[in-house]
């Protein structure tokens, strides 16, 4: 039985929190937190889940939280976990951080973190922008996508966080969506089985920053993976290996037409039919890419195997 099948009623993401309707970072939260259990420390540098936490001394949360400047999340759960180690107290530590937080002003505690391999896992929900200051670009705002600060749309392409991780030799890199509960509970499962740094980072839709009605955010976090925005994917002791739904997004024929995740945001609602091509092509050389990777771990591995074979012999 999967540990979806036994998902604790249990809830950690108290009721009455200050998130707004239909905010896909608080859905996806509600799962890890499920996912974790109570022996979670959360450390959550300035972002849209302080606010949802709440101020001091009250909390929305229902596991130790520390509020941490913007900088500082992956740093202060180093030396956390090195506490808690000490003392011999065993507890998840967690960062849950927004992509500003993480691709942009904590990247490079980030990276300290990671090439110490600290045991800690770094979270990312990721709305593609600065949300809870107004909507301003980050590193990863998509090409195309209307921000404050991108009026007619960003220019830049996203940052490829996850790969950018799997640089750093980590154990455990994946990604993951709210539109699939199961996929995303599993993944941070696994990744408190694996000691040392583990890296998930979550599409999470956001109704206020995206321009959509709120009752859509399941079903855009779902189109973003279908259409092949959002590639799912885990990277564990340095094996690729995709988590695509049902069907095999490799193949670009199985994929959805783009315009359908694009049509339900407002950020989107100026682009030309030259934007979208760029955005398509940036969609496929992605996927082109994650292709060529799968082909040379099979052709490294078949080498592996058959010079095993010759030396048995």
């Amino acid at each position: 039985m999967s540990l979806f099948e036994q998902f604790p009623r249990e809830e950690y993401l108290l009721k009455g929190n200050a998130a707004c309707a239909g905010c896909g970072p608080a859905l996806a939260l509600r799962y890890v937190l499920k996912a974790l259990g109570p022996r979670t420390v959360l450390v959550i540098p300035a972002s849209c889940s302080s606010i949802i936490a709440g101020a001091y001394p009250k909390s929305a949360l229902k596991v130790p939280v520390y509020h941490i400047a913007f900088a500082a999340s992956a740093a202060t759960a180093s030396g956390l976990v090195e506490g808690l180690e000490a003392q011999g107290i065993e507890a998840n530590v967690v960062v849950w951080a927004g992509d500003g937080g993480t691709v942009d002003i904590g990247l490079q505690g980030l990276s300290g973190a990671a090439e110490r391999n600290h045991n800690i896992t770094y979270i990312c929900y990721d709305n593609e922008a600065y949300m809870n200051t107004g909507i301003q670009r980050s590193g990863a705002t998509p090409y195309g996508a209307w921000t404050t600060t991108t009026p007619l749309g960003n220019k830049g392409r996203k940052k490829d966080l996850p790969f950018i991780m799997a640089a750093h030799n980590i154990p455990y890199v994946a990604t993951a969506s709210p539109a699939f509960p199961k996929d995303l509970v599993n993944k941070v499962a696994k990744a408190q089985k694996i000691r040392g740094f583990k890296y998930i980072h979550i599409l999470a839709p956001c109704p206020t920053g995206w321009r959509y009605d709120p009752r859509l955010t399941v079903k855009i976090a779902r189109l973003a993976v279908m259409t092949g925005f959002w590639p799912l994917l885990e990277i564990e002791h340095g094996r690729l290996r995709l988590n695509s739904p049902s069907v095999n997004l490799l193949d670009p024929a199985r994929r959805r037409p783009l315009k359908e995740y694009l049509e339900l945001q407002g950020r989107y609602r100026h682009l030309s039919e030259e934007d979208l091509k760029v955005l398509q092509r940036q969609i496929d050389e992605q996927w082109a890419r994650i292709k060529a990777m799968l082909k040379v771990q099979e052709e490294l591995e078949d080498q592996v195997e058959q010079g095993q074979g010759e030396r048995q012999h």
